[in-house]
């Protein structure tokens, strides 16, 4: 392929998986005001949320593989529509009940991340593949970042609506660029998507993250909260043993359980669970009234600044990855990472009086999170098969997301368990939250070191999809025998 139409692939994945990632973070802060706007409850509000989070949650990996089988270009080309329309309807919500459902059809465009990766492994060249996949991560990083920075100006200068009139506008032009330039991928996947498997597989994760994100409303001791976790340790068992027995599964468990796939998953688990609660807690905690013993009373819009020096750093670091990555290898990156989050969580348990401080945080918080998230993606890449490449990396973003749930979740539990008289939490439950995100990284940097060590680099250019990775054949065949 022309280096030039890689470029314009390129540029058409990164703009859809970066406007998706952006979705993720860019209504949180925007919440207040929509439910001023709409006339609901702080209760009923933050489904805006969940239904986004369950939903990628669901569609991520089912789309994925559904992209493997039947062509990823015409996959992805649907889920932009899908994500424009769920747009579109978002945008013109007079309800918060519509809302809700246009944030459920905005979710299913989680499957942009892995039907990119796979895209990019099948089309580039294979010396591409890592540092492509590495500036896709940075982006999809970014986007997040992007979110949380733009949403404060956005809302005030025009009207939470914008957030998302911009997206309509630019997937609608992505989604044309696509349709014309963007190659359909030439390897498929034998078989057909195991329903029973995806239906098991959707089931328990709307049981396991429903009440992880509902607990703080519901209580952690309801019986609904109790009874959706027992369902999803049963549905989760029940699962296992369908895709174990089933001829298609959507979910090879042969390849999950590939030492590189395996550690680099528990890797994610827990990063995700530290890199959320921080996306979550952090602008709460600069927002608070300085009376409050803490926190710097902050505007949505300065909170949004202060996490600007993570945007530029994750951005950078992942970008810089691609070059160290052939140097060091995709392992010592992942581990570096984590440090980095593990570091920058210590200090702001030390030190969060200054507004500097909360910056140099942010910024080396960053840093870890370009260099997992583009090692990350390379692991799983490079250690699956060609045809599981697109449910092999869902799932990774899925574990990455179902750590997130469980981080910010507890992370919650332990600000909130004590308040002051005006309703505020204590110093010490931030103290204590962010203790745990530092205890919680570290354990991903330690999870890191147990990938098995094997740079993940370019090679000659040949076989696009199964020179990747000098291990690729081999996985192909230990998984196929």
């Amino acid at each position: 392929m022309p280096r030039t139409s890689t470029r314009l692939t390129f540029t058409v994945l990164a703009t859809g998986a970066g406007v998706f990632s952006m979705l993720q973070s860019l209504i949180a802060p925007a919440l207040p005001t929509v439910q001023h706007a709409l006339h609901t409850s702080q209760s009923t509000a933050t489904w805006v949320m969940t239904a986004y989070l369950l939903s990628a949650s669901v569609f991520t990996p089912i789309l994925g593989r559904v992209g493997d089988l039947i062509g990823k270009k015409r996959t992805l080309v649907a889920v932009l529509v899908t994500v424009a329309v769920g747009c579109l309807l978002a945008a013109l919500a007079p309800t918060i009940g519509v809302l809700i459902v246009a944030r459920v059809v905005q979710g299913i465009g989680g499957a942009l991340f892995p039907l990119s990766f796979g895209i990019i492994r099948d089309e580039f060249d294979a010396a591409e593949v890592p540092g492509s996949i590495s500036n896709l991560s940075a982006v999809i990083a970014a986007g997040g970042g992007v979110g949380m920075v733009a949403a404060g100006p956005i809302v005030s200068a025009l009207d939470y609506r914008w957030l998302f009139w911009i997206p309509v506008a630019v997937v609608a032009m992505v989604t044309l660029v696509a349709v014309r330039y963007v190659p359909e991928s030439p390897h498929r996947a034998e078989g057909k998507v195991g329903w029973l498997g995806a239906g098991l597989l959707s089931a328990w994760l709307v049981a396991l993250l429903l009440p992880l994100s509902q607990a703080g409303v519901w209580g952690w001791g309801s019986a609904k909260v109790i009874g959706l976790f027992a369902a999803a340790v049963v549905l989760f068992a029940l699962w296992l043993l369908a895709e174990a027995r089933s001829a298609h599964p959507l979910i090879d468990l042969r390849v999950m359980r590939l030492p590189a796939v395996w550690t680099t998953n528990l890797a994610a688990l827990l990063f995700g669970a530290g890199m959320y609660a921080i996306w979550s807690f952090l602008p709460g905690f600069v927002q608070t009234p300085a009376a409050a013993g803490y926190g710097f009373g902050a505007s949505v819009t300065a909170s949004g600044l202060l996490m600007l020096p993570m945007l530029i750093a994750m951005f950078a670091s992942g970008l810089l990855s691609a070059r160290l990555q052939p140097l060091f290898g995709a392992k010592a990156l992942l581990a570096t990472g984590a440090a980095l989050g593990a570091v920058a969580c210590g200090l702001l348990t030390l030190q969060h009086d200054a507004q500097w401080q909360i910056g140099l945080v942010a910024g080396v918080f960053g840093l870890g999170i370009g260099l997992a998230f583009a090692s990350m993606a390379n692991l799983i890449v490079g250690s699956v098969p060609p045809s599981q490449t697109g449910a092999a990396t869902g799932m990774n973003a899925n574990i990455r997301t179902i750590g997130g749930s469980i981080g910010a979740a507890v992370t919650g539990v332990l600000v909130t368990s004590r308040l002051q008289p005006t309703g505020l939490p204590y110093e010490s439950g931030y103290t204590h939250g962010f203790a745990l995100l530092t205890t919680l990284c570290l354990a991903a940097a330690l999870a890191a070191l147990l990938v098995p060590t094997r740079r993940v680099t370019g090679t000659p250019p040949g076989p696009r999809a199964e020179s990747v990775v000098p291990a690729t054949a081999k996985a192909e065949e230990t998984v196929h025998p």
